[in-house]
């Protein structure tokens, strides 16, 4: 049986930062010349979540964990050095490689334009960024290196287990040391809200579904029903971010290129060390790919929810993520690339 995971990359998915500038414009026009819409929104929170917002986060993140088969994990015996690899650079590595190239670049080479203030929630949503590895998009990115499939799902699911437990105190330590107050509890709380809860429904809607009508129908035909959902959850998310972004990013405009730099430079150095790591445990290129891919991209949906339930839409932090959003596709698209061109160098 063909996998999902095996699909090539979507029309939506390569075109990614097309709609997310698409959105930005959208945004931006909506805050300047329709302000009352998101301050309607903003009625509706709860402990600083906003109800509207976390409705289209589910939207965005519950077909995305569907399409993890966690009775992979009985595999996870199977050829251990790459999962080794995947979990040292993802949660050893990735979050604090992250926050000191943010600091770097926001604190020390980028001072002159920006101030200590911003800096710091720029460092912030970077740091959310770096603490959220990759999930339902590396099947794409394996996809397109020819990576082992079944291994591929193994890597995610192992790792959307290890986000339950190691995100929120990654989190707390690296935003304590920047001296960015953070309540446990909304902390905890968007944990359970935008992963915890999607995770159990899309486990149990897997398991339901293909008990009923098998893993053929419900890989090939009922996640595929979702596909647009799941778009339109994204693009509304990102107008209601930049609808709240909007002034800071007209009166700012350069702070998008300046965001960017790190977390691109970010993605190169974690893909680097994950691909070199597989290469020097003589892995097998159909491994050792998506071992790469599923640290240097970011499980932004994630990253984007929880800056917004802790610093607000409206907050540098937010729009940090948000810039993820926009360099995601390019750069790992590329990546793609390097490591289709390398597959020689790694053993049949």
């Amino acid at each position: 049986m063909k996998e999902r995971s095996a699909s090539p990359i979507g029309f939506f998915q390569k075109y990614l930062t097309v709609w997310v500038i698409l959105c930005m414009a959208v945004g931006i026009c909506v805050g300047k010349f329709l302000p009352q819409i998101p301050e309607f929104l903003n009625r509706f929170e709860y402990a600083r979540v906003s109800i509207p917002r976390a409705i289209l986060i589910w939207v965005m993140i519950y077909p995305m964990m569907m399409k993890v088969d966690f009775r992979s994990i009985k595999n996870v015996g199977r050829n251990p050095k790459g999962l080794f690899v995947t979990w040292i650079v993802n949660w050893l590595i990735k979050p604090f490689t992250m926050y000191g190239m943010a600091s770097l670049f926001f604190f020390v080479v980028f001072k002159a334009f920006i101030t200590p203030e911003l800096a710091t929630e720029y460092l912030a949503g970077a740091v959310l960024l770096g603490a959220a590895p990759c999930t339902a998009m590396v099947f794409v990115w394996s996809a397109l290196t020819k990576g082992d499939p079944a291994y591929t799902v193994v890597q995610v699911a192992t790792n959307d287990l290890i986000i339950l437990v190691a995100f929120v105190p990654i989190v707390k330590f690296l935003l304590g040391v920047s001296n960015v107050s953070v309540p446990w509890d909304t902390l905890i709380l968007s944990v359970v809200l935008f992963v915890v809860i999607p995770l159990s429904g899309g486990m149990l809607t897997r398991y339901f579904v293909t008990q009923k009508k098998g893993k053929e129908y419900f890989e090939n035909t009922f996640v595929k029903k979702f596909d647009g959902i799941t778009t339109v959850g994204l693009l509304l998310t990102l107008v209601l971010i930049f609808a709240f972004q909007g002034q800071v990013i007209l009166d700012n405009p350069l702070h998008i290129v300046l965001i960017a730099v790190p977390l691109i430079l970010q993605t190169f150095l974690i893909f680097g060390i994950a691909y070199g790591a597989c290469r020097l445990l003589k892995l097998p290129h159909r491994i050792a790919a998506p071992a790469g891919m599923i640290g240097a991209s970011n499980f932004f949906e994630l990253a984007v929810a929880v800056a917004i339930a802790l610093f607000g839409t409206t907050s540098p932090a937010a729009l940090a993520t948000t810039v993820g959003v926009l360099t995601e596709v390019p750069v790992m698209l590329f990546l793609v690339k390097i490591a289709n061109k390398t597959k020689g160098r790694f053993p049949a």
